[in-house]
């Protein structure tokens, strides 16, 4: 396989680890669990130490099972470099405790996942102001910059309501201000976007979702896009500035986020999501396909008051989602009528499995006023339209015909 010859999206993620030689001509790069990395130089040691050569230091900033998958994920995303982390929250959590300092203020979009919220609650108690911002109108997260905006981040689809960010715009705001914009891809994954078309600096991915797509490990990264000129970032410390500027941010994000914080992720974690990996074209095709026949057949249904997918032409950005998304994802959320218990109607789902996960094969369901976003209390929820019945879906890879008739039955 040619480095120069350019493949589409799956055969170059089936064969990216051959591109570099591995032990004993393994088609996948195996499972390293040392965590220490000895040198026959010592002179060498403390080149790699300090950067002046490739290597690997110490587990808790990588090994090369992290490494191979690290490069799969910049391929994925047409990014220059990827940084890997124990969980999806791992990733985001980095940003803020490698980049921001008290002082700092950012602009997130209002219609956020809820640990995320969480986070940028406890960014607040520290220092960093935090304002929320409805970002499917560029105009109102223009409106919530403040000279000291160090960053804006947004999710591609929100979840649960599935709200669709303004982008494009977006990046071209934070472009024209020296702003860089943050945009976490779990919703579409890079295989339905790649937030670098619209000029995001750094993307997060939650790898336990569907990149990983088996429910069996824990993962998270950023991806350095190569959009955003870490010259113009303020916080950057004076010993990161000896690499080129293109490199400062993963430089600092490796050192305190993963060196000093320690949010690494484990070695056979990141096996399993880099073979999981493989097939993520193929089942973000079929789970978005089924999403889109199943919500359908619910917005037709007159015991269902309401259902939020942005592939149906009812949802408000609809058309956004149709010019950003290859297709509309595997994720969507609805609302009985009054009268049908959202926990009765759950518990009559064959196939449907009650459980706090997305992105995985099998179909999963929850009543998220009363699990993942309880925390937040009602006055929250309500200022994002999060209603006390709403269920969110996320599909899987069962036989669309099959999920059909699990939802229906489970209506009559």
């Amino acid at each position: 396989m040619s480095e120069k010859k350019s493949y589409g999206f799956t055969t170059t993620i089936l064969h990216n680890d051959r591109q570099k030689p591995i032990e004993h001509g393994s088609l996948h790069k195996p499972i390293h669990t040392s965590v220490t990395f000895g040198y026959n130089d010592a002179r060498q040691l403390a080149s790699v130490f300090q950067g002046k050569e490739p290597g690997f230091r110490y587990g808790r900033q990588g090994n090369p099972t992290i490494s191979a998958l690290e490069d799969k994920i910049t391929k994925m995303e047409d990014g220059v470099s990827t940084l890997c982390f124990a969980t999806g929250m791992g990733a985001i959590g980095a940003v803020f405790q490698a980049l921001l300092r008290a002082g700092d203020h950012i602009v997130s979009s209002s219609f956020l996942f809820g640990n995320t919220n969480s986070l940028w609650q406890t960014a607040a108690g520290q220092g960093v102001e935090v304002a929320f911002a409805d970002a499917t109108d560029v105009a109102n997260v223009e409106a919530a910059l403040t000279p000291a905006t160090r960053l804006v981040f947004v999710e591609t689809i929100a979840n649960p309501r599935t709200q669709v960010a303004d982008l494009a715009r977006i990046g071209r705001l934070c472009k024209e201000r020296g702003i860089l914009f943050v945009v976490d891809n779990t919703m579409t994954s890079p295989y339905l976007f790649r937030p670098k078309t619209v000029g995001a600096g750094l993307v997060v991915n939650a790898l336990t979702k569907s990149i990983g797509g088996h429910g069996n490990a824990l993962g998270g990264s950023l991806t350095d896009t190569g959009e955003y000129d870490w010259s113009a970032f303020p916080n950057i410390a004076a010993n990161y500035k000896r690499n080129p500027p293109a490199q400062w941010g993963m430089a600092q994000l490796r050192a305190k986020a993963l060196r000093d914080f320690g949010a690494s992720l484990a070695p056979e974690a990141a096996h399993h999501i880099a073979v999981g990996a493989e097939t993520l074209a193929l089942r973000m095709e079929r789970a978005s396909a089924s999403a889109l026949a199943v919500t359908r057949m619910l917005e037709a249904d007159e015991r269902v008051a309401a259902v939020y997918y942005p592939g149906l032409a009812s949802h408000p950005q609809h058309a956004l989602a149709s010019d950003l998304f290859k297709a509309y994802g595997s994720l969507f959320s609805f609302e009985l009528k009054d009268g049908i218990d959202c926990f009765d109607y759950l518990n009559r789902l064959k196939l449907g499995i009650s459980a706090s996960n997305l992105g995985d094969t099998r179909t999963l369901v929850i009543p998220v006023s009363h699990t993942i976003f309880f925390e937040m209390g009602a006055e929250r929820r309500a200022s994002m339209g999060i209603a006390e019945s709403l269920i969110r879906v996320s599909v899987g890879i069962e036989d669309t015909a099959d999920l059909l008739d699990d939802f229906r039955c489970a209506l009559d």
